[in-house]
């Protein structure tokens, strides 16, 4: 298989010829050249397969001990103007980026073979959808994103009947840390990344396109690229609502894509159309609709079981990539939280010793065919994504924020989005209660100046005839004793029932300064531990705290100068305002 497209052939044409490959691969992603490659892998040791009983076509690969994870501090933004790029990301000069890693790219796929993956970010024949092609040494990246993208002939058909993708250069190189850059030039729609084979340094189709770039894209295009799920919540009655949610990491965003119903809450349903990110459009209907431009999981395994996650733990039993887990015995994949088996060897091939750290590593992975999990739903499939009744951020807050409350407005909406952060947990280095700010949940992503990012969100309000309401949720809000308070897990369905309530105008809730609460007798507590001065607390606005947090806040945005929003300063006084009244 090669292309039509010249742009595209000579573009392989030009990498070959600088990285020197011994044989070149155009993928069609079929089921065979998967299981080849599965096959080649076995053969050099790059997979180990798993116990073909209890996991059959599952597969361990274990990643250098170096390249473990995504590296923030080497990964740019590379734009002509520096300023584009804005403080929230690393900035390199494009010339100087493209000088340093074409010297790094200069021959290292000799004796290697060139894969050139054509893949499509969302459903094939969605007009929101947007294509890419990666050239990549590493045939794991190429089963990779297999299961995670629409990947082969179909991606490779539309690219050449459109004329247009991103192109993502990739090589592991020689794993040396020293020598590893991830580049976006997002004015090129270019990505460069030499040095990982790990998932988000290394599957360019993830984040590196459907948020760094495609957040560029976005805004010159008119839509959204966000670091969000999007799940389906169907009641008793039949009704479905879809809650597209961002939050930052360990604040059970996976839980809540794939959330399964309590007894307490018989006849509802949840269904998952994305994990990790939504791309956000105007539909013809005036309406804000969300489609997930991916097609798997590649997700944090540690902690999934049958009780915090019984989808996510049964739909990767089969078919399944995993990444730096430990092993049973009986050749099982194991990480801390499984609670079932016991671990033999550890993610870097040890005999397993406590005194050695974890089983498994804390950002071991797995990767999944998404249809695989039981709630997914086939409108994930459908061009014209699902329209959107709200939007939901979140953080991590001990005594801060409230359970839940909505915003008065879309501007509102905005600064509340804007203002998101998390406080640092036992399980981050460092202190524990630090607050990171993480606006959107997109600290890591944003391929662009935050402020101009605010300024598109606002923009929606004249682009949209209909808007979904924007909400704020904090599941972890504490006592004194530091015990929590909300059980949350699949009890968090009572606090989504709130939001499409007020979506639907069939409750009503207390105005504060912060925004729109709860009263108390709207949220269902029935049946749970929760007595009325908990649920209090729960829903308690504390003015001096927030004051406080607002001041913080307000020094946080001056960071970003003049190119901040009138109107995000504005609604941000009018919080301050609010408080001090």
């Amino acid at each position: 298989m090669t292309s039509r497209n010249k742009p595209l052939h000579d573009w392989v044409d030009e990498v070959a010829r600088l990285t020197r490959p011994k044989n070149i691969h155009w993928c069609d992603g079929s089921q065979k050249e998967y299981d080849d490659l599965v096959a080649l892998m076995l053969d050099t040791g790059d997979l180990m397969e798993l116990n073909r009983d209890t996991n059959p076509n599952c597969f361990l690969h274990r990643s250098d001990p170096s390249d473990v994870a995504r590296v923030e501090h080497l990964t740019f933004v590379c734009t002509s103007d520096e300023k584009d790029a804005g403080p929230n990301n690393h900035w390199m000069a494009p010339a100087d980026a493209h000088r340093k890693l074409d010297a790094l790219f200069d021959g290292c796929m000799q004796g290697r073979t060139l894969y050139v993956i054509p893949y499509c970010m969302g459903p094939i024949e969605s007009p929101f959808a947007r294509c890419g092609v990666e050239i990549t040494d590493s045939p794991y990246v190429v089963v990779n994103m297999k299961l995670m993208t629409r990947m082969g002939k179909e991606a490779l058909e539309r690219i050449e009947r459109e004329g247009r993708f991103v192109k993502g250069l990739h090589s592991i190189g020689d794993l040396d840390p020293e020598r590893r850059f991830i580049t976006h030039f997002p004015e090129e729609l270019t990505i460069k990344s030499f040095g990982s084979g790990y998932g988000g340094n290394a599957l360019l189709g993830k984040k590196c396109h459907a948020l760094r770039i495609a957040s560029w894209q976005a805004r010159a295009e008119g839509w959204l690229a966000e670091h969000m799920l999007i799940v389906g919540v169907e009641s008793p009655a039949g009704e479905t609502h879809y809650l597209a949610c961002a939050f930052p990491s360990a604040c059970g965003k996976t839980n809540l894509a794939m959330l399964i119903p309590p007894e307490s809450q018989a006849g509802w349903k949840i269904w998952t159309l994305g994990d990790d990110i939504a791309w956000l459009h105007v539909g013809r209907d005036g309406r804000l609709r969300a489609i997930n431009p991916e097609a798997g999981y590649f997700g944090v395994v540690p902690g999934t079981n049958a009780k915090t996650n019984r989808n996510a733990y049964e739909m990767i039993r089969h078919d399944a990539i995993f990444t730096n887990v430990g092993l049973t015995a009986d050749k099982e994949p194991w990480w801390e939280g499984k609670r079932v088996g016991e671990p033999a060897i550890d993610w870097q091939g040890r005999p397993y010793e406590p005194g050695n750290g974890p089983a498994a590593h804390p950002n071991s992975r797995f990767t999944v065919d998404a249809k695989q999990n039981p709630s997914y739903s086939t409108l994930a499939d459908h061009p014209d994504g699902v329209p959107l009744s709200a939007i939901v951020f979140g953080g991590r807050r001990r005594e801060l924020a409230p359970l839940v409350y909505q915003a008065k407005d879309w501007a509102h909406g905005v600064l509340v989005g804007a203002s998101v952060a998390s406080e640092t947990t036992a399980a981050a280095a460092g202190e524990v209660g630090v607050v990171r700010r993480d606006p959107m949940a997109m600290k890591p992503f944003c391929g662009y100046n935050f402020a101009d990012y605010w300024s598109h969100w606002l923009s929606f309000e004249d682009r949209a005839d209909d808007l979904p309401g924007i909400f704020h949720v904090n599941w972890f809000r504490q006592d004194a004793d530091g015990q929590f308070l909300w059980p949350g897990f699949g009890e968090n369905l009572r606090v989504l029932r709130w939001i499409i309530d007020r979506c639907e105008g069939r409750v009503g809730a207390r105005s504060t300064p912060i925004g729109l609460v709860p009263h108390a007798e709207d949220i269902d507590v029935g049946g749970l531990a929760i007595s009325d001065a908990t649920l209090e607390s729960l829903l308690a606005v504390d003015t001096g705290k927030w004051r406080n947090e607002m001041d913080e806040f307000g020094e946080y945005l001056d960071a970003y100068g003049e190119r901040l929003p009138d109107k995000l300063r504005e609604e941000h006084e009018a919080v301050r305002e609010a408080l001090a009244g």
